[in-house]
This record gives structure tokens, sequence and C-alpha cells, in this order.
């Protein structure tokens, strides 16, 4: 277990893998930590420095006061790959982390050479609905909209099939800070990638499972029109979170496109 104080928040995070091999850098969604990413990097580790990190207000990273503006997640990956030491990294964002990835290489190029982008959007929902959300957790709790975030995040298949993995996952979100949480909210409702988007100058992947309930394959397909250099695929039959239903086809197409990339 690894631990940094970085803008101002403890950051947990994990690091494997030789110094000498091409750095993958992981970025979790809300709601999650970094165990998310456990069975791809199963599948890819030999080939890279894998670093994985809990964002802030998540896993065991520290959870400041709410709201948190996307500048404060980019800076807190920035100062963590800094520290590391890591430049021209392959940064796999999901959701919100994946905006994350697109805004520090955008802000940083020197940190990121490739991008695979995972089930995310320059922009994702309307403010609205972010603003309902964050009030109804902080009236009930993150429990009182447990289930639609499960049936958003999860193809109906895995939830009838795999009911014991459903409650860990389950247990992983409701064990969220609530500070964590509602101050990423904010974070999605305030952000808006369109035109930084536009901006980058590395190849990119943008892949989502077919069955995403939150940021459906139209909606990242969009982004991928606007990054030049850039791909779409879909992952058959899964959700929002392809790292936890369909790792290993994950695992295939980032060590694909690193290839494709040159970093491998």
């Amino acid at each position: 277990m690894r631990f940094a104080q970085i803008n101002g928040a403890v950051l947990h995070h994990s690091i494997t893998g030789a110094d000498s091999k091409p750095a993958l850098v992981f970025a979790n969604s809300l709601g999650t930590d970094f165990r998310i990413w456990g069975g791809v990097v199963e599948a890819v580790a030999r080939d890279f420095r894998v670093v994985r990190y809990d964002k802030r207000g998540h896993g065991l990273s520290e959870a400041p006061p709410a709201p948190y503006p996307l500048s404060d997640h980019v800076a807190d990956l920035a100062g963590l790959l800094d520290l590391l030491e890591i430049r021209g990294a392959l940064l796999v964002g999901l959701s919100v982390g994946g905006m994350i990835a697109q805004a520090l290489a955008a802000a940083r190029p020197d940190l990121a050479r490739a991008l695979v982008l995972c089930d995310t959007a320059h922009r994702i929902g309307p403010p609205d609905m972010w603003d309902q959300r964050i009030a109804a957790i902080r009236a009930g709790g993150i429990e009182a909209l447990a289930e639609p975030i499960l049936e958003r995040w999860f193809s109906a298949r895995f939830r009838a099939e795999r009911p014991a993995e459903l409650a860990g996952w389950r247990n992983m979100l409701i064990r969220t800070p609530v500070e964590g949480y509602v101050g990423t909210c904010a974070t999605i409702r305030d952000a808006d990638l369109t035109d930084a988007a536009k901006t980058l100058r590395v190849p990119a992947l943008c892949v989502v499972g077919t069955e995403d309930g939150a940021t459906p394959p139209a909606l990242v397909r969009s982004l991928a029109d606007l990054i030049p250099n850039s791909r779409f695929t879909t992952i058959d039959g899964v959700g929002h979170l392809p790292c936890v239903e369909a790792p290993d086809g994950l695992a295939h197409l980032i060590d694909d496109f690193a290839r494709e990339a040159g970093l491998v």
C-alpha cells in the first residue's frame, strides 16, 4: 500500500512492474476504486509498469470537502506522475477517469503518449441531473440510489448471473465517502471538454460497452469524432464497467492499441 500527499490530499496508489517498462496508468470512474482494474492488470502487467490510484474522495484516498473541480483531479494525477517520474504514459480512463485523462493530456502533453478512453465523453449529462443526484445523496446517502446506479454499471446478464460479484461491487459503491461521491458528481456536472478534445494530438482509442446505461455508445462515438487521430470500438454485451464484466476483452484492446502506438 502506497500513500502520497499531493495537491492537498493523500492519494492511495499502487505500482507494479519494472521501471524500464512503458507506463500504463489507470483512472477510475465515479463511485469506484482502483480494484476495478484487477482483471485487466492481470492480463497486461508483464508488458507495462502499471500505476493505479484512488482519485480524491474514493477508496483509501482522502476525501476533502466537496465540490471538486476537474482541475483538482487533473492536478492530483499530474502530481502523482511527477512524483513517480513518469512521462509519456498510456493513460486509460473510465467515465470521469476518462475526463481526467483527456484534461491531463491537454494540459500536460508530456505526461501522455496515448489515451484509452473507456465509457466516457467530453460532456456527460445535463447539470440539473447531477444537481438532483447530489441532493438525493445528501438526503438519503449513496445506498438510496444504489440500484439504478448498478443498472447503468452492469448489463442485465451480469446482474442476473453473477449475483455475488454484483453484491461486492455494490458494497464498494455504497462505502464511497459521500463527500467524495458528491464532490466528483460536481466534477462531471461542471466539466465540458468539447474544445479540449479537439486539441488532443496523441493516438486515442474510445471504447464502450454496448449495454452502457451511463455513457451509451452514441455519446462515446461523439467524443471519438472530436479527437483527431482517434478510433471508436465497442465491447458487446457489457455495461459501463467493461473492466469488470469483460477484463480480458478490454485488456486485448489495450494491448493491441499499445502495440499500434509503438509503446511496446
